[in-house]
């Protein structure tokens, strides 16, 4: 059995709040279109439409890609840093991931008199955390994969039922019977007015 829908919405918005929480504008942007795209997936299988099914199943392909992304992001594969790029805030702040400072077990240290700080901003160390928030933000992108998959194959699925309900659907009147010629009467009984 599919994953509930409402697992898919849960996670979305689970990782809505927490990238608004650390002022991730680019996820905050993905995770939006990634919730309307859920919304018109649930929509697609309620209302028998396979158009909109196929829609969010090409929305899903995306989706890994920007997760996949993510995890390279986080990751630092390849020449992506983390000190250097701010993507993930389209280079309008030096914002980290809300787990950063949040994480399990992190404790947060304000570093006074830093010169190391730009104006209007503080300089912390964070120790003692459980799980770095790198790791943290990595598990929440694969756990995104990991659905979006089992999405991708449900989307295709239930898109290919609905496709073949329609193929075999016979129309009142029969034209898959009759093809292009009108039906023909074949019945021996004459009908009659009745008049009362």
């Amino acid at each position: 059995s599919a994953p509930s829908p409402a697992l898919f919405q849960v996670a979305a918005l689970e990782r809505q709040i927490f990238d608004f929480l650390g002022y991730q504008w680019a996820p905050i942007l993905a995770n939006f279109l990634h919730i309307m795209a859920v919304i018109l997936g649930i929509f697609g299988t309620i209302q028998y439409r396979s158009r909109y099914l196929m829609m969010y199943a090409v929305w899903l392909v995306l989706w890994v890609g920007w997760n996949a992304f993510i995890i390279c992001f986080y990751l630092e594969v390849g020449r992506l840093s983390q000190d250097r790029d701010f993507i993930m805030t389209f280079n309008t702040s030096l914002h980290r991931s809300w787990w950063m400072e949040n994480g399990p077990g992190c404790l947060v240290t304000p570093v006074l008199n830093s010169n190391l700080a730009p104006e209007d901003h503080h300089v912390i160390t964070v120790s003692g955390c459980l799980l770095d928030y790198q790791y943290i933000e990595v598990v929440s992108s694969a756990t995104q994969i990991f659905l979006a998959l089992f999405g991708f194959v449900y989307a295709c699925y239930v898109s290919k039922v609905f496709l073949e309900e329609e193929d075999s659907f016979d129309f009142i009147g029969g034209f898959d019977s009759y093809g292009d010629q009108a039906p023909q009467k074949t019945s021996h009984l004459q009908l009659q007015p009745l008049y009362t």
